[in-house]
């Protein structure tokens, strides 16, 4: 059965987020990133499904942050800024 693994080390998921592997500990640690901890070492694994969860969170929130919080440039009129922001789809 061939394919993409099912679980990624955290160096794996650090170089798909172009973060660092003590990011993503700390995503880990913090319970925002779901992993097992597996062997004697103690050894951590994401599920990809998992990673994919994540990322579409992230997504979600920051379009809810941007949604409250507009972005104003600095000189316009925060209603015309509105308007020539293109919205997404």
């Amino acid at each position: 059965m061939a394919g993409p693994p099912r679980f990624l080390t955290l160096a794996d998921v650090a170089e798909v987020l172009n973060t660092s592997s003590a990011q993503v500990y700390a995503l880990v640690r913090r319970g925002e990133l779901p992993a097992i901890k597996i062997g004697g070492r103690g050894q951590w694994r994401v599920e990809a499904t998992a990673l994919e969860d994540f990322i579409q969170r992230m997504y979600d929130q920051t379009r809810t942050f941007v949604d409250e919080h507009p972005f104003v440039e600095a000189g316009v009129d925060a209603g015309e800024a509105r308007e020539a922001e293109p919205r997404g789809e």
